[in-house]
């Protein structure tokens, strides 16, 4: 063994000798190599280099992320400048387009990087929509799109500089920069044209061959594609959010003495938006029923059961149902669905009169009261089974919100994280509604604040009422009749006393009237009236209650018959009328319109 001397060291004592050194070949890894020669890689070296960009490019379904991450990855390694334009079209969610002949297409600049030599270029602003109808036909970018090719420059001489740049400065700036080679090339995925890349070289880096093309050519073609998923994953979330949209109101109605700021916020997901809903409905004699509910599940069978239960909870609430009543219907409602899905659900009116709500629970997420100090609490609403399950009935929780206070009505996906408990999450909710002022809560500001801090992934809405002084355009008097003697003569001698002080004369006979027709049903079928309510808003309208259980119905009476044509005549005088049970019997009211 000479010794013990290895093979290895007498082969190196040799090579010296001979006077040739060893060497120590490296290759360095694609991913922190600089700018490239495309004819000195290797094919492992090219596949290590693409196998990387897989990793670094499209790690989000988010189009201008995408397009920045190959804009990034390709500056140093490709280039020493790199920018990304997509086409308008794209962007809105439309196929793309197959640009040919003459058409100029118009393209919005998304992303730009270059090394910190070239920071004086004057590229697009990132944002920027690029209208090349001004612009110079022979512009090489224009080219590439239109004919679908790539545009080599390997030197470029003064010509070429004006038929890069889009613009006589920029050609200034790219030649003081020392820009010396230009390549572009088109963006294309499954047949679909979808923006441009261009690269730059400039200073000491090698110009630009074709074996660059050609990698670059592979590297646009496997962004492309995830740039096209992202366009696809962006269409189909609008699509979705549209349709959940749709489904909820587009408006909250004008309300006597209540003031409600209503709020959606989808989810970031596509198949995270479906079953999350609210609705606001106003009711007879200034009353206000609010409304909030969410569908177990998600996606569109999700949406789809979300508008059937909105619709008939809306119908319920329009009837003036007491909110148990309406779950219990509800309930009813989603066992009848063919989607087997169950839901939460949530029921509140508000009463103007004496600032008081009624409010019963399907399985939802308790409400918090804020008062009018600013302290906000949980409100103890009696919880039900939700929607579908089968188990009723509800149980109500009635309470007074006193002028200044707030009621907080949500969805648990405004509170809902992957990794707190909901005592957690509620507590959250607390904290967070307690450091807020009364006006954040008002615009929304809550959803907002909530929605951005991590963990948030679910689809949220937010319903906050305010309940407040009615203001000098809304009168509102109500008053106890007595059961002995003549009520129905008490009843109107009140409503046309009032009606004076409102100067409003000119109602007061067939008010009159249909105060006389609804004591005198009172009386013969209820048991004798309870309260009379005279409401003055965009309306007038006036309410008698009584404790019978049977709802007045229009009747055909004969010529020779004596009575039954009181509210055949409340149907042809005021501009509509109903009744509605309560928990002590029920209540009938009949709506005028103002005079003008």
């Amino acid at each position: 063994m000479n010794g013990g001397e290895s093979r290895a060291r007498r082969l190196s004592r040799r090579l010296a000798a001979q006077g040739i050194a060893s060497r120590r070949l490296h290759v360095r890894p694609a991913s922190t190599v600089g700018p490239l020669r495309g004819d000195r890689f290797t094919t492992a070296a090219r596949l290590r280099w693409l196998h990387a960009a897989s990793t670094r490019i499209g790690t989000s379904l988010d189009l201008e992320r995408t397009a920045q991450e190959l804009a990034e990855f390709s500056v140093p390694r490709l280039a020493d400048g790199a920018a990304v334009d997509l086409l308008e079209s794209v962007l809105l969610g439309e196929e793309g387009e197959r640009v040919t002949g003459a058409g100029v297409p118009v393209t919005r600049a998304m992303a730009v990087k270059a090394v910190e030599s070239l920071s004086g270029l004057e590229p697009s602003p990132v944002g920027k929509v690029v209208d090349r109808q001004h612009y110079r036909e022979t512009l090489l970018t224009l080219h590439c799109l239109r004919n679908r090719q790539s545009v080599l420059v390997s030197r470029m001489t003064e010509e070429d500089y004006q038929r890069v740049a889009p613009t006589a400065s920029a050609a200034v700036a790219m030649r003081r920069q020392g820009v010396h080679s230009y390549m572009a090339v088109p963006l294309i995925a499954r047949g679909v044209l979808l923006g441009s890349a261009d690269f730059v070289r400039a200073g000491d880096s090698p110009p630009f061959n074709r074996a660059d093309v050609e990698l670059a050519g592979q590297l646009a073609a496997m962004a492309a594609v995830f740039m096209d998923n992202a366009r696809l994953y962006g269409r189909e979330r609008e699509h979705v959010v549209s349709l959940q949209r749709s489904l909820l109101p587009r408006a909250t109605p004008h309300t006597p003495g209540l003031k409600v700021h209503a709020q959606y916020a989808p989810a970031f997901d596509a198949h995270g938006v479906g079953g999350d809903w609210y609705d606001v409905v106003a009711l007879p004699s200034g009353r206000t029923a609010l409304v909030v509910g969410d569908v177990t599940g998600h996606g569109l069978p999700a949406a789809v059961t979300m508008g059937r239960l909105r619709t008939v909870a809306r119908t319920l609430m329009t009837l003036d149902i007491e909110p148990d009543r309406v779950l219990a219907r509800l309930d009813l409602a989603t066992r009848d669905l063919e989607d087997d899905q169950v839901a939460t659900c949530l029921c509140a009116v508000y009463d103007p009169a004496d600032s008081t709500y009624t409010i019963a629970s399907a399985g939802h997420p308790p409400p918090l009261l804020v008062g009018s100090d600013g302290v906000p609490r949980f409100l103890d609403v009696p919880v039900g089974a939700p929607l579908g399950a089968g188990v009723i009935p509800y149980d109500p929780l009635r309470l007074r919100g006193p002028a200044g206070s707030r009621l907080v009505l949500y969805t648990d996906g405004l509170i809902k994280t992957r990794v707190d408990d909901v005592d957690t999450q509620l507590e959250g909710l607390r904290a967070a509604v307690a450091a807020m002022a009364p006006e954040q809560l008002d615009d929304g500001s809550l959803l907002t604040s909530l929605r951005a801090a991590d963990g948030r992934f679910d689809e949220a809405v937010l319903l906050v009422a305010g309940g407040h002084e009615l203001s000098e355009d809304v009168r509102l008097q109500v008053w106890d009749l007595p059961t002995d003697g003549n009520p129905a003569s008490t009843a109107r001698k009140l409503v046309t006393e009032q009606l004076s002080l409102w100067s409003l004369t000119e109602l007061a006979d067939v008010t009159e009237l249909v105060v006389s027709e609804l004591v005198g049903n009172a009386l013969r079928y209820g048991g004798g009236p309870g309260k009379l309510r005279l409401l003055c808003d965009d309306r007038l309208r006036v309410e008698v209650s009584d404790t019978g259980p049977d709802l007045p119905q229009i009747q055909h009476a004969d010529v020779s018959d004596e009575g039954g044509r009181g509210l055949q005549l409340i149907n042809l005088l005021c501009r509509r009328w109903g009744s509605c049970r309560t928990a002590t019997g029920k209540v009938v009211w009949a709506e005028q319109n103002l005079p003008r």
